[in-house]
C-alpha cells in the first residue's frame, strides 16, 4: 500500500481583476507562505467557501445549480506534435535559428 495518496484534479486558468492593493497583499502572502499567487488565492476562496454557512446552504438549492457562468475561463494552446523525421535545412537552421557553428561555417 503506498504511503502517499496524490489526488489530481482538473485546473482551468481564469482571468480575474483585483484592486493594487488585493494584488499586492496576494504576493506578499505568497512569500509569507513561500507559496505561489495561484495557490493563495485557490486555498483562500476554498476556505471561504467551506466556513461561509449561508452560502453552503445557498449550495443545496435549485439556484445554485442554474447560476450563468461569468468567469472568465482561458483556453488551454494546443501544442502540435512535430514530425521525427522533418527534415533540418542544409545550414544547420532549426526553426529560423542558425547554430554558432553553422554561422561559423558560413563565414569561412
Amino acid at each position: 500500500m503506498p504511503l502517499l495518496e496524490v489526488i489530481q484534479s482538473k485546473q482551468v486558468s481564469a482571468s480575474i481583476r483585483l484592486s493594487d492593493s488585493t494584488a499586492t497583499q496576494v504576493d506578499q502572502y505568497a512569500a509569507f507562505i513561500r507559496a505561489c499567487a495561484d495557490d493563495v488565492v485557490e486555498q483562500a476562496l476554498t476556505y471561504v467557501f467551506a466556513k461561509d454557512r449561508d452560502f453552503q446552504e445557498f449550495l443545496k438549492t435549485p439556484q445554485a445549480k442554474q447560476v450563468a457562468a461569468t468567469l472568465r475561463i482561458r483556453k488551454a494552446p494546443v501544442v502540435e506534435a512535430t514530425e521525427p523525421s522533418a527534415k533540418k535545412p542544409a545550414n544547420g537552421a532549426a526553426n529560423g535559428v542558425q547554430t554558432p557553428a553553422a554561422v561559423a561555417g558560413s563565414k569561412a
